[in-house]
């Protein structure tokens, strides 16, 4: 028998996770507590405090003291957007999400948007259209977007944007950590969810006045690697440690070979000269790169019975199966074995709204 708690299916967990950045709450939340009721969504509100926010959390208490629907959970230091958000959804009572963010984004019909687009895909994000700001902005986030797609084979083009609507299955499957619930649409597409960036329109309040640092910057280029190796290489690491290891070792080969040439038949000397010290060391790091990714594969095989990076979208037709063959949670199912068809899920191109 599950033990699962069962969620209300018709509710709507609304996240709210209030971190380094955010607006005048009261402001705030009033206008997503409008836009919610306007829409006929039966909702609970649940706002997160990343951090011993006083002010902010005498702010919050009084708004949820005027709505019942409003929960507000505080953490006992600042541990990031991502751990909020995964206190809210671990706390939270609906079958879907909605996550907004703690300061202007997008304007009012967002949220119901968002969530219709829930009857054709796994986790919808708002793509602010048309976009305020100067060339300069634009140029920054199309040059981030399109290093990601280059790495990851997505195509999303405002991942800034905290706006989005998903099942519960999403964050049931994708743990996040650091700052990964910005690339929560990259995993979900990894891992097979329908995946959909839905056009709203930008909030007239949404201005940026802050300035980005290099350290901003080079934050955002090592989360680009971390992308590329958590959905290109997190299962096979050795074909990534594997081709740089053997790229590196073999140059480091080629020129030791060359300068092994030139010293016998050139009679050129050998000891006094940095390049053979250079082609040694890139030799000895190739061989340490492919021993880390023979590591790694090591590794992930004798784990691979406890993790998966995989889902099962709908189980067409399966008879007669020996009780052996249970689903990876180890649970078996009679409704498994139902012959009634569904579309695979594939990751959706962008509609407009």
């Amino acid at each position: 028998m599950s033990t699962e708690p069962a969620y209300d299916q018709q509710l709507v967990s609304v996240i709210v996770p209030v971190c380094d950045r955010f607006d005048d709450l009261d402001r705030l939340l009033a206008g997503y507590l409008r836009a919610l009721d306007a829409s006929s969504i039966t909702f609970e509100m649940i706002v997160v405090l990343d951090g011993s926010q006083a002010a902010q959390l005498d702010e919050v208490r009084s708004v949820a003291a005027r709505d019942p629907r409003i929960s507000v959970v505080a953490l006992a230091r600042r541990f990031g957007e991502a751990v909020a958000t995964t206190v809210a959804y671990q706390n939270a009572n609906g079958a879907r999400i909605l996550t907004l963010p703690a300061y202007h984004q997008v304007d009012d019909a967002a949220p119901a948007l968002l969530l219709a687009a829930l009857d054709h895909y796994d986790l919808a994000v708002a793509r602010r259209e048309p976009r305020a700001g100067g060339r300069l902005e634009a140029l920054r986030r199309s040059v981030f977007h399109r290093a990601l797609g280059a790495l990851t084979k997505s195509n999303f083009r405002d991942l800034g944007c905290g706006a989005r609507a998903m099942r519960r299955s999403v964050l049931d499957e994708i743990h996040l950590s650091g700052e990964q619930q910005r690339f929560l649409p990259v995993l979900a597409d990894s891992r097979g969810f329908r995946v959909a960036e839905i056009a709203v329109g930008q909030s007239p309040l949404d201005r940026f006045k802050g300035v980005y640092t290099p350290h901003d910057y080079g934050r955002a280029g090592l989360d680009l690697l971390t992308m590329l190796f958590l959905v290109r290489f997190a299962r096979k690491p050795l074909r990534l440690f594997g081709l740089i290891g053997t790229v590196t070792a073999a140059v480091g080969v080629f020129v030791l070979a060359w300068m092994t040439v030139e010293r016998f038949l050139f009679k050129v000397a050998m000891a006094d000269r940095p390049l053979l010290l250079l082609a040694t060391l890139l030799v000895v790091l190739g061989v340490h790169l492919l021993a880390l990714g023979l590591l790694g594969e090591l590794i992930i095989y004798t784990n691979a019975r406890q993790t998966r990076d995989y889902r099962v979208d709908r189980v067409v037709e399966l008879r007669g199966r020996s009780p052996a063959a249970q689903n990876p949670e180890g649970q078996y199912s009679a409704d498994q074995n139902s012959a009634s068809e569904q579309p695979v899920r594939r990751t959706a191109a962008a509609p407009e709204a």
